[in-house]
């Protein structure tokens, strides 16, 4: 018998289907991450959005400006015009992200593919999100498929990445950075690019700040240090570390704001252009105050949908959407092992991340569900996947089925 004759030809050896050997691969990630990028492309391909902030800024940086030259596609809402000068209050790390692609090809290249661009980033959170769950879920494939179902097309996701413009984008850019962020925090967990990453989201979503003592903790205790015995020098470097990389973002954020409004803590929401007579009423009362808490807790929790024509009869109203209907898998967050100190923190970060959207006025607008709550989604990620520790059974299964139906039915409004 020959070498050649002894050699295996695995594939028709090899009868593992072709789709669990792509889930069982270092390539699981990319290739959930582009799946989900193809189901979100045709839905969003079909909703036109005049918004393209980031791109037209990003040329504005590229010039040495800070402000946007007037221009029809603006629009006269969330824009802060001063001396022929026009300023948006969103958070600038989408645009420095998309500094280089603008300087080759030009904002209104880059403006009119907006919804690729959207459909690309969500499908790398997805990604991102598989690679997560896979450090707190059951191990098992199937289960892990559902979550990120769950996590892609069961949750607020879909929608801001359908309907697309600047304050989608935005989020978008802050759950990918955040989910890299618990990644490495979760993974290596080096400091310095824990503090990147988070300032990176926090420079996108300033919500995300309140983020910061869940990686300070995690940059602490890591390589098994425990609180009685704590060195003072290794933590004293950590925190050096995590302050180096997050520093810069806090710094351009300051520059960045008194450079256009005098002042580092005034962001442009408060001196923002309105339309909207309820948004005006509201801001009236305190951009930030209790008196909008028990508003934003009825769009989280118990908004219902308002009468539509046949054949569906209901629609979503474009103000909220009860967070149990609409995303109920969040339930398994209940069954989390919380002895786990990251589980433990990722449940009070996200419940920290969301106060300051709680006192916000305005409550995300016109949304399907309550957007702001996608600032907390990877922390209840943690919770979910740690939840699906166990195997699930085929009752979660049917709940995030039927999370992921509303969803859909949700898109079809909003988009």
């Amino acid at each position: 018998m020959t070498a050649a004759a002894t050699v295996r030809e695995p594939a028709r050896g090899d009868a593992t289907p072709f789709l669990l050997r792509v889930l069982r691969s270092p390539w699981a990630p990319v290739a959930v991450g582009f799946v989900a990028f193809l189901l979100y492309l045709p839905l969003a391909s079909q909703v036109q959005r005049d918004r393209p902030d980031f791109f037209y800024l990003a040329d504005a940086f590229l010039h040495g400006r800070t402000w946007l030259e007037p221009a029809s596609w603006l629009g006269p809402q969330d824009i802060v015009p001063i001396a022929g000068h026009v300023y948006v209050p969103f958070g600038p790390f989408p645009a420095l992200l998309f500094m280089p692609v603008v300087a080759v090809f030009g904002p209104a290249a880059l403006a009119s593919v907006e919804f690729v661009i959207n459909a690309a980033l969500a499908g790398l959170c997805v990604g991102l999100a598989w690679r997560l769950i896979a450090r707190f879920d059951s191990g098992r494939l199937g289960d892990r498929v559902f979550l990120v179902a769950f996590f892609g097309f069961g949750t607020d996701l879909w929608s801001v990445t359908v309907q697309g413009g600047v304050w989608h984008t935005g989020q978008l850019i802050a759950i990918g950075s955040l989910l890299l962020a618990l990644l490495e925090a979760t993974g290596r967990r080096r400091p310095l690019v824990m503090g990147l990453l988070v300032g990176a989201a926090f420079l996108s979503r300033a919500p995300i700040l309140l983020a910061v003592p869940f990686f300070a903790a995690v940059a602490v205790f890591r390589d098994g240090r425990r609180w009685p015995s704590l060195a003072w020098r290794p933590v004293v470097r950590d925190g050096v570390l995590l302050a180096a990389g997050l520093v810069p973002f806090l710094a351009f954020f300051a520059w960045y704001n008194a450079v256009r409004f005098g002042s580092p803590f005034e962001s442009g929401y408060g001196l923002a252009t309105l339309t909207e007579p309820v948004l005006i009423a509201e801001r009236a009362q305190g951009l930030f105050a209790l008196v909008h808490v028990p508003q934003n807790l009825q769009y989280l929790l118990w908004e219902l949908p308002v009468a539509a024509p046949i054949p569906l009869f209901l629609r979503p109203d474009g103000y909220g959407f009860p967070l149990l209907l609409q995303s109920p898998a969040l339930l398994l967050g209940l069954r989390a092992r919380w002895r786990d100190p990251v589980v433990l923190g990722a449940g009070l970060t996200a419940l920290a991340v969301l106060v300051p959207s709680l006192l916000y006025y305005g409550g995300g607008f016109y949304q399907f569900g309550f957007r702001y709550l996608l600032d907390s989604m990877p922390f209840l990620l943690i919770l979910v996947a740690s939840g699906a520790r166990t195997p699930l059974n085929r009752w979660w299964k049917v709940l995030i089925v039927a999370g992921i139906f509303v969803n859909a039915w949700g898109v079809t409004f909003s988009g």
